[in-house]
């Protein structure tokens, strides 16, 4: 007698069908580990984040010039911590080059110039703040940057800027809900000894050299770590002595390529202004040109 032939849906998979596994070369058996309790999901999660921290910290130190245009806002240096009074940017981003030309900073530009258009390089206003009128990102005159100086020297400065191979002048300005004002110059020149050139001329160093219309005594200011700072560029930052006038001022000076750059932040001298935004004003525009 037949015996019946089972159903084909419970038919077990023929071991036919299974791929044959790859050999591998054996390994040494590790030794045996040390008796004692399990390590808890905390500690494996915190494991976790302290390497990835690392792995993080590693790679800060190339690329951070290419990286702008492709972070998150809380990835670039003065975004990622809220409620400590950083102002609220919009996403910061790279110009496109013109095809084939290279980075300002790069082996292949011994001169330091920078191809993207001038007024792209600049800050953009945060959010909350009230555009100035007459600084709105565009081109200025030698006349209107020589203006942020003490008024007997504007004529020299004016002067020195049209003898020292200068190309163009951008500006930005806005104003914030708690009255800090803040203005953004940058100047390009042919090349990179122009640009050191002017700076000596102001004599910009251990002091911040000629002294700006409503700020006549600065002092370096120690707080500044240089945190942030691109590689082959230099800032000088300094803060208005106190007891400050009408106005207190933070000043700063970033020297990138064949570009110096002028940050002027000032609020009304009975609230001082505050350290925070200004350093991460300073960061990000030293970042956009480098």
């Amino acid at each position: 007698m037949t015996e019946p032939t089972e159903p084909t849906t419970e038919k077990p998979t023929a071991p036919a069908e299974v791929p044959a596994p790859v050999a591998l070369p054996a390994l040494p058996a590790p030794p045996a580990p040390a008796a004692g309790p399990r390590p808890s999901r905390r500690a494996l999660r915190a494991v976790a984040r302290w390497t990835a921290a690392v792995l993080v910290c590693g790679g800060l130190g190339t690329g951070t010039a290419y990286g702008i245009a492709s972070m998150e806002r809380t990835d670039v240096p003065g975004l990622a911590t809220e409620g400590d009074g950083r102002w609220d940017y919009p996403q910061l981003a790279l110009p496109a080059l013109p095809s084939g030309a290279p980075r300002p900073l790069s082996y292949g530009n011994a001169a330091g110039v920078h191809h993207a258009d001038l007024r792209k390089l600049l800050l953009p206003v945060p959010a909350g703040a009230t555009a100035d009128g007459k600084l709105t990102g565009g081109w200025v005159t030698p006349g209107q940057y020589a203006s942020e100086y003490r008024a007997e020297k504007r004529a020299d400065i004016t002067r020195t800027l049209r003898d020292s191979a200068l190309r163009h002048i951008a500006a930005r300005g806005w104003t914030m809900p708690d009255g800090t004002e803040s203005r953004i110059y940058l100047l390009r020149f042919n090349s990179t000894a122009y640009a050191e050139g002017f700076r000596d001329d102001l004599h910009i160093g251990a002091t911040a050299g000629l002294p700006l219309a409503t700020a006549p005594d600065t002092d370096f200011d120690e707080s500044w770590k240089s945190s942030g700072r691109v590689h082959d560029t230099v800032s000088y930052v300094f803060s208005e002595k106190k007891p400050s006038g009408a106005e207190h001022v933070r000043q700063a000076y970033i020297v990138s390529g064949d570009t110096v750059a002028l940050i002027v932040h000032s609020r009304d001298g009975r609230a001082a202004t505050e350290r925070i935004p200004f350093q991460q004003s300073v960061i990000l525009q030293n970042q956009l040109l480098g």
